[in-house]
C-alpha cells in the first residue's frame, strides 16, 4: 500500500480520492508515522432506493388524517 507525507496528500487530494475511487488504498503519514488511511467507499447492500417499489403493498385508510381530538383542543390556539 502506498503511503504518502500529509504535505503530499494535501497537494494531490484530488488525484488520490479519485484513484481510491478506482479500489486503490493509501496510507497518509506525518513525520514517519501513519496518521490516516484512505481507501475506497463501498455502498452496502448493492441496490439503490427505487421510488414506487411498494406501490400496492401498503393499504392506508381513507380517515388516516382524520382528527382523533375533542373539538376544543383542535380549535384552542
Amino acid at each position: 500500500m502506498q503511503q504518502f507525507n500529509i504535505y503530499e496528500a494535501k497537494t494531490q487530494l484530488s488525484r488520490l480520492v479519485e484513484l481510491a475511487s478506482r479500489g486503490d488504498s493509501f496510507i497518509i503519514i506525518k513525520s514517519g508515522k501513519p496518521m490516516a488511511k484512505l481507501i475506497p467507499f463501498e455502498v452496502k447492500g448493492g441496490k439503490a432506493f427505487c421510488f414506487g417499489t411498494l406501490v400496492g403493498k401498503i393499504k392506508v385508510n381513507d380517515d388516516f388524517d382524520t382528527p382523533f381530538l375533542p373539538d376544543d383542543l383542535l380549535k384552542s390556539d
